[in-house]
Parts: structure tokens; C-alpha cells; sequence
């Protein structure tokens, strides 16, 4: 094979040339040396600067789409019916079988193993988030026999145990979304902060003077402490308990306050107004159907007005799609009078 030697000062702009002539062999891999790199290309060419070998390049193996290999190892009846889309926490993807493939449910996680050089665990969905701490149970169908992965997200490292607390790592932009409103030297409140993404996402990527976090599982407030620990975060404090028994017993008020739980979480609306101030904002979420996104702004207005205080709406944002028509969404809203 032929191939165009270079040095490091000109690697860039002979890649560049070659690629524009189409002359380099994108199936085989470059040959980076101490002083320079080798090109596979097709034919040698003119070019100052450019020596050219004889060389045997590695062939770059590509990885098909699981889902492409699948369409050929199932009938087409169990890949209409076969949902695709999981969700990836750190090293282990998470599936949903439908009941008809779970007889294939090995093969179809082997293959997504197999596919994927970064999921090293696959599991799948035993049942709905239930409970009190909202987790789900999970089955194990290939690779490496764990649900404690590291996730990372927004510059922060995540250690998570995907059956143990309930955690979302859809909700990564919906963190960052928050995290770029904050300004320098505001105390924020996170009720039910799970393993600390919201803390330590925020902490990690702004000059916020405090952030408190409650959580009620002491499991995921466990790994909640260790995830301060590992992203060495000074400003962060976090509070094991119920928020309806230790909002009332917190001696200050915050400039913003996020509630980010599963469901329910009209029922603590008052909870984060009695500890906030004028032009305090609020991070307030829900699951509604598409046809009831109005139901949000009727939930924080019900509580504003039982504590009789005044409120603005400032923006609402679809989090994701829970099932077919409904959401998760934020609705943000300053306290504006009352307080």
C-alpha cells in the first residue's frame, strides 16, 4: 500500500490537500510516528513535503447498528415491536422488552453489548417506578453483573446505582438548561436531589455561594455524599430527610429552588414558597398529557394564593416524552409580592 509521509508542522495541511482530492483511503488507519504521520492513500501525487512508502495500514473495523444487525437475526413481526430507544447511565444500557420478545430478550441484549464498545452492562426494565423513593426494578441480561455504574455529565462524575435511586440521565440538558441561569453568590435549594446531579452539576459550573440538597432515600443520599466527594465540591450541603419535615426547621431563604420529583410535586409547592423571598425563582415539575399543559400554571397558582402570595410565570419547557402525549415538563415562576 502506498502512503504519504509527513511531519507533524505540515500533517494538517496535507490531510486536508488529500481529502479535498479525495486520494485518502478512509478505511485503514493513519501511522502517527515520533516526528510525523503516514497517510493510506490511493495514489501518490504532487505535493512538496511528501515522501512516499510502502506500508501495511490496519484496516478500521467498523461496528454495524445493533438495530441493523437485529433486523436480520428477528422476523419482521418481533422488529416492528421491538422498542429501539433505552436509556444509557454511564457503562449500562437500560431496555424495555416488550412481553412478545421476551424470549429474545438474551439475544437482543447481547447485541446491543456487542455493538456498543462503551456499554459494558444491559439491563432491562422489571417493572414501573413505584415507591415512595421512586425506583424500578431491573433485570440483568448481559455483560458485566452490576447496576452501580459512574455517569458523566456536565463536566461532573455521577456514581449511581440505577435500582437502588431513582436518576435520569435524560435530564442532563434539562441541568444545564438551570445551571446556565445562576449567578454568582445565590444560595439555591434542591428538594429531592437523589445522588446529587442537580448539586453537583450546578456547583461544578457556577459561582453559586450555597446549594442545599434534600433527599429522603438514604441510599441515594449516600451516594449523593460520595458524589461531592469525588467532584471535591466545598459549597454544597446535603440534608437527609423528608422536605415536608425539614423545610420548615431551615433558617434562611434561597434565591432559586428546584423540584425536580418524578411526580407529586404540587404537594410541596408550599413547602418551597415558605422558604423563598421576592424574586426568588422557581424550578416546578410535572408529568402532564399534552392536552392539560395548562394544569401546571393552575397547580402553582393554587398554592401562591392559599399563602397569598404573587407570582410571575417566566417559561415552560417540555423535559421529555414520558409516554405517547405526555411530558415531563418545567415550569419556572418568580415570587414577585407576598413574602
Amino acid at each position: 500500500m502506498i502512503g504519504a509521509k509527513v511531519s507533524l508542522k505540515k500533517a494538517e495541511e496535507v490531510k486536508k490537500f488529500i481529502i479535498n482530492k479525495g486520494l485518502l483511503l478512509n478505511d485503514y488507519w493513519m501511522v502517527r510516528l515520533k516526528n510525523g504521520v503516514i497517510f493510506p492513500v490511493k495514489k501518490k501525487f504532487e505535493k512538496t513535503n511528501v515522501e512516499f512508502v510502502s506500508r501495511v495500514f490496519k484496516k478500521i473495523e467498523k461496528r454495524q447498528n445493533w438495530k441493523q444487525i437485529l433486523k436480520k437475526k428477528l422476523s419482521k413481526k418481533e422488529f416492528d415491536i421491538l422498542k429501539t430507544a433505552h436509556d444509557v447511565v454511564g457503562s449500562i444500557a437500560i431496555l424495555e422488552i416488550p412481553d412478545e420478545l421476551k424470549k429474545k430478550e438474551k439475544l437482543i441484549a447481547e447485541t446491543l453489548l456487542k455493538a456498543n464498545k462503551n456499554v459494558k452492562t444491559v439491563l432491562k426494565k422489571a417493572g414501573e417506578h413505584s415507591g415512595t423513593f421512586r425506583t424500578q426494578k431491573m433485570k440483568w441480561l448481559a455483560g458485566e453483573k452490576t447496576k452501580e455504574t459512574i455517569h458523566k455529565e456536565n463536566n461532573v462524575r455521577l456514581k449511581v446505582n440505577v435500582k437502588e435511586i431513582y436518576f435520569s440521565a435524560r435530564l442532563s440538558t434539562e441541568r444545564k438548561r438551570i445551571m446556565k441561569q445562576i449567578r454568582r453568590g445565590v444560595k439555591i435549594l434542591v428538594m429531592f436531589s437523589g445522588c446529587a446531579p442537580y448539586p453537583c452539576v450546578f456547583s461544578k459550573n457556577t459561582d453559586a455561594y450555597k446549594i442545599v440538597g434534600i433527599e429522603i432515600n438514604p441510599k441515594a443520599h449516600r451516594y449523593a455524599e460520595e458524589n461531592v466527594r469525588i467532584n471535591k465540591l466545598n459549597n454544597v450541603e446535603l440534608i437527609l430527610g423528608d422536605v415536608k419535615k425539614v423545610v420548615p426547621n431551615l433558617k434562611e431563604r434561597f434565591d432559586r429552588i428546584c423540584m425536580p420529583l418524578p411526580r407529586g410535586g404540587e404537594n410541596f409547592l408550599k413547602e418551597a414558597l415558605m422558604v423563598s423571598k421576592k424574586n426568588t425563582v422557581i424550578h416546578f415539575y410535572d408529568f402532564l398529557h399534552k392536552t392539560e399543559f395548562d394544569k401546571a400554571e393552575e397547580k402553582v397558582k393554587k398554592a401562591c394564593d392559599k399563602t397569598n402570595i404573587k407570582c410571575k410565570f417566566l417559561d415552560f419547557v417540555k423535559c421529555g416524552q414520558y409516554s405517547p402525549g405526555k411530558y415531563r415538563i418545567c415550569l419556572d415562576f418568580r415570587v414577585i409580592a407576598g413574602i
